[in-house]
């Protein structure tokens, strides 16, 4: 019966809520063909990378590396930091997170609510330049031969992988296998290659697209910055040994007008997304008149809006950066107007 209530279940621990997140039909065509989004906001800490978060810690308690008491370190522009925060207190472990003001305020925040330490790679000249090859370096350095203590690297790490292959489990046991195209972003390449890599041993014949915002590297120059959090590869930064291009069909670029544009524009049907979530529904928003009759794409949509309403959803802030682009957000609210018109 549509809107009837769910038992609620109970647990012991906030991270046994992880996972089972819906699917939200955002638009359809004529034809039928149909954009699903992955709503992983509907995860403690409001994103998908809490998934990742739990399988690295899982992973280095199996192999020993840490131990009652210890100690995490990762570098991070807030939402895998959110999930290792909250993994760590129910743990009992100390974690340090590596950061830099490019991050979104709330989500340091939220960090250091948790009991996490934060220590700034630009605390000198608090700029908004993403820093990630200092942060990496930094959070190295700080894990460096010290006991007990785990620096647990999330762009290289194979478990921040391994923390997804769920996500692939419920797609196909909710769609019964009919996918035909998963797009999400790309930045450590866990979510959207470890979702792909499981899928594909569930099902066949989908085809993958990763959306990364212009500006990063992964995909081809020209490098420069850019203002989506949590995603792509910066200038100066090593592409993530999570990143498998034979497991991608198809590598394209979102630049931040678009990205934020389409955020705004999804805002108005209710829901809030965050900005690398923008730039992969801007993308599916696109080709969602163009595929074959009949074809379900699934966008994972990593994180919801509301860490970023003192920025994407700001106009000050936007204007400030040249990111107000009304023509645009009235383009992407027209299409996605006449998309959801056929549901």
């Amino acid at each position: 019966m549509p809107g009837a209530l769910q038992r609620p279940t109970v647990v012991s621990r906030l991270s046994d809520l992880i996972g089972n997140t819906p699917l939200l039909e955002l638009a359809t065509t004529e034809t039928g063909s149909r954009l699903l989004l992955k709503l992983e906001m509907f995860n403690p800490t409001g994103t998908a990378k809490i998934r990742m978060a739990r399988a690295m810690i899982d992973a280095a308690e199996a192999a020993g590396g840490l131990r009652a008491g210890g100690r995490i370190i990762e570098s991070t522009s807030g939402n895998t930091g959110l999930g290792l925060s909250v993994v760590a207190a129910e743990r009992g472990y100390t974690f340090t997170a590596v950061v830099d003001h490019h991050a979104a305020a709330d989500k340091l925040r939220a960090m250091k609510a948790l009991g996490a330490e934060l220590v700034y790679v630009d605390e000198d000249s608090p700029g908004e330049e993403l820093h990630t090859a200092a942060r990496e370096e930094l959070a190295e350095e700080l894990a460096r031969g010290a006991s007990n203590t785990v620096f647990t690297e999330q762009h290289n790490n194979p478990a921040n992988e391994v923390g997804y292959f769920p996500v692939a489990h419920e797609l196909a046991e909710a769609l019964d296998g009919r996918l035909d195209i998963l797009i999400g972003a790309v930045g450590t390449g866990g979510a959207l290659c470890g979702t792909a890599r499981e899928l594909a041993r569930l099902t066949t014949g989908f085809s993958t697209i990763g959306v990364e915002p212009k500006g990063s590297i992964a995909f081809g120059g020209p490098a420069h910055d850019y203002y989506q959090s949590g995603t792509g590869t910066p200038e100066g930064a090593e592409i993530g040994a999570l990143v498998d291009f034979a497991l991608i069909d198809e590598g394209v670029k979102v630049g931040d007008v678009e990205a934020f544009a389409t955020c705004r524009a999804v805002a108005r049907t209710g829901l809030l997304i965050g900005g690398s979530a923008g730039g992969v529904v801007h993308e599916a928003l696109r080709r969602l008149p163009l595929l074959p009759p009949g074809t379900t794409m699934v966008a994972l949509v990593n994180d919801g809006g509301e860490k970023y309403m003192d920025t994407v959803f700001d106009d000050a802030w936007m204007a400030e950066r040249g990111l107000l682009h009304p023509l645009v957000e009235r383009e992407v609210e027209e299409r996605l107007t006449k998309l959801r018109r056929n549901r």
